[in-house]
């Protein structure tokens, strides 16, 4: 099963990719509304892992792990993803992530594929879309 999505963000392809892979940035608008990251391990270099500490509004915290794959700023960043500790129907997916220039804005395309099931499949898409959702507001603000 496949996820994608489409989001057009409010910063050219540069700023964008800078906050999809700088961990401080990333930090501020990683994880779906409520969401905190508390620890993060993340260096985009092919073949290099990474890990991000979450703490859900209630709840324990838990860890996504994975390895990149592709790392070609300002336009294309590729990752394995899993949940440590994973749910029953979890398995290892592959989330990537294009980039293409709008004027001043741009489009965001992630395709990520390997989904065990669809309730899987579907609660990826609701966490990926208020993660850019709060993308998109930290871009409108970058303060």
């Amino acid at each position: 099963m496949v996820l994608r999505l489409r989001r057009t963000l409010p910063a050219v392809p540069a700023d964008v990719y800078r906050a999809l892979t700088d961990p401080a940035a990333l930090a501020r608008w990683w994880g779906p509304h409520g969401f905190t990251v508390t620890a993060i391990d993340f260096r985009p270099e092919t073949g290099r892992g990474f890990r991000i500490a979450m703490h859900p509004p209630e709840g324990d915290t838990f860890h996504l792990a994975g390895e990149f794959r592709e790392v070609e700023p300002p336009h294309r960043l590729a990752f394995t993803f899993r949940w440590e500790p994973p749910d029953p129907d979890d398995r290892e997916t592959l989330a990537e992530l294009a980039l293409e220039a709008r004027g001043d804005a741009t489009e965001l395309a992630l395709t990520q594929h390997g989904f065990a099931t669809e309730e899987r499949r579907a609660l990826h898409e609701d966490g990926w879309s208020q993660s850019l959702e709060r993308l998109a507001g930290l871009l409108a603000r970058p303060d």
